[in-house]
């Protein structure tokens, strides 16, 4: 007699499976919710309490947990079988078993006490026994695999111990992340960051190497930038994944229609416009040496027009909400330049790893910046649109960083030096355009009055920064001699 044991919270194809099961001989045990299921579909099933000869109890949280089960997942054949046989256990060759939705429920923000309710005993203890012993053990967790395991049932063939590996091999996978998605949760009952943070990525991908040659890299992950395939072009690279993800997070401070160009994870282009053409086009006129062979985010969906400007030069990667069909045919030309769709945006806590660690960090989403002007003169309304525009570009670009820009643009960015005078010098050298009239943004204080004296003489006439060092006053001082209306917001925004 072959036996097989369903018991899922989730019955999509459940049905399928089990009558593929009776068909082919096996008898099928099951409980609770996915017995009232089959016997509703016109299945015969033996109810696992029947089986096992003890009760279902304490409201359901006691049903599989029996030697019964455990030791017909848990039998080695041809090594325990007089064990089994002298205390009645019959060998269990199928399990299908998925888990009670943990990490849904538990952003329900439900009392905890209702919440413990959906955490799965039973189901874990079982699939991984069966997983243990996948030689000897089919286990099935996810409805996807349904149809590989009737087509070997149905041929009258067994799984390979290769497909009863990889099966095991997602047990492992999914008690992980169950277990890690509890943790998780009861540890933020006490700290938003707690002193045991557990994470699991899946859906693991080789590329082709990482930053350099000489360097092995996958990318893992199922959603956001993570998760995105190329609608056209090469397959993604690991410095395409960082430079996208750099993109895309400094374009989402933008509601105006708006174009970002990326290189090496700064921003080299960044400019608002009535239309997406306009202000790609401003954005790549920021720093055209620069934007060649970078990384476009755009905010609109992509039209004919933008598509022949993408096209006539060499863009690594575009990324936009969406493309016509004419765009998509003129962007062939270019067949290898990547093409992404923009994902949703995932709220997610900030995971970068160390020597022997990592490191975390949330980023609040209703931080506010206290602006306060502190020099005599007071900012035009067209310096203050400018330098909230500034500020939204240093706040993603490497620190150092000093950005000069006007109310629809960026005009010259300083990023990553190692002092920010540096920063400076080298935005109004590589500027594009006269900085006559323009504001600067400065990611952090200004420790002394040379960043403003740079940027007042490259024609700058406001200037946001923090505020906070030791020589403000000396700052403040510098400002109002040379006419420059300075704000302080409180808030500093390194970016390592």
């Amino acid at each position: 007699m072959k036996y097989a044991l369903l018991s899922v919270w989730d019955k999509t194809g459940i049905t399928e499976l089990a009558e593929c099961l009776v068909k082919n001989g096996y008898t099928v045990l099951s409980s609770g919710g996915t017995a009232k299921t089959l016997r509703n579909a016109g299945i015969n099933v033996t109810e696992v309490s029947e089986y096992t000869g003890a009760p279902e109890m304490m409201d359901g949280r006691v049903k599989t947990l029996h030697p019964k089960i455990h030791g017909g997942l848990l039998g080695r054949r041809g090594i325990d079988d007089e064990v089994m046989k002298k205390n009645g256990i019959n060998g269990i060759d199928i399990l299908a078993v998925n888990l009670y939705p943990f990490e849904e429920m538990s952003s329900k923000k439900m009392p905890l006490k209702e919440l413990v309710e959906y955490i799965d005993i039973g189901g874990p203890a079982m699939i991984r026994a069966a997983a243990k012993n996948f030689s000897d053990v089919a286990v099935v967790i996810d409805p996807k695999d349904y149809g590989m395991l009737e087509k070997a049932i149905s041929s009258g063939n067994d799984l390979t111990e290769a497909n009863r590996l990889n099966l095991a091999k997602k047990v492992f996978a999914r008690t992980a992340s169950y277990d890690a998605a509890i943790s998780n949760y009861l540890y933020s009952l006490e700290s938003e960051l707690p002193e045991v943070y557990t994470v699991q990525f899946r859906n693991g991908r080789a590329l082709r190497y990482g930053e350099n040659p000489h360097q092995k890299a996958s990318v893992y992950g199922e959603t956001g930038i993570a998760g995105q395939t190329t609608l056209q072009g090469k397959e993604m690279s690991y410095n395409n994944y960082l430079d996208v993800d750099a993109a895309v997070s400094l374009m989402r401070e933008f509601d105006e229609t708006a174009a970002v160009i990326v290189k090496h994870n700064n921003p080299c282009g960044v400019s608002l416009g009535d239309t997406p053409l306009e202000a790609y086009k401003k954005a790549r006129d920021v720093d055209p040496v620069s934007a060649y062979g970078g990384i476009v985010a755009l905010n609109r969906p992509v039209e004919a027009d933008v598509a022949k400007e993408l096209a006539s030069t060499f863009i690594e990667v575009v990324i936009a909400p969406s493309y016509s069909d004419e765009a998509m045919e003129i962007m062939k030309v270019k067949k290898n330049m990547r093409v992404l769709i923009l994902p949703e945006e995932k709220d997610t806590k900030s995971v970068r790893t160390i020597d022997g660690g990592a490191l975390v960090q949330i980023t609040p989403k209703d931080i506010k910046e206290n602006w306060e002007v502190v020099s005599e003169r007071e900012p035009t309304q067209d310096e203050i649109e400018g330098m909230k525009l500034a500020m939204k570009i240093c706040k993603h670009t490497k620190s150092n960083a000093v950005v000069f820009a006007n109310k629809k643009s960026a005009l010259a960015i300083g990023a990553g030096q190692m002092n920010r005078v540096n920063s400076a010098e080298i935005a109004v050298r590589k500027a594009n355009s006269s900085l006559k009239g323009s504001v600067v943004a400065s990611d952090a204080f200004l420790p002394f009055a040379d960043t403003l004296e740079v940027a007042a003489k490259a024609g700058a006439t406001a200037l946001l920064q923090p505020g906070g060092s030791i020589r403000d006053k000396e700052v403040i001082d510098a400002s109002n001699r040379l006419n420059v209306a300075m704000v302080f917001t409180g808030i500093r925004y390194f970016r390592h």
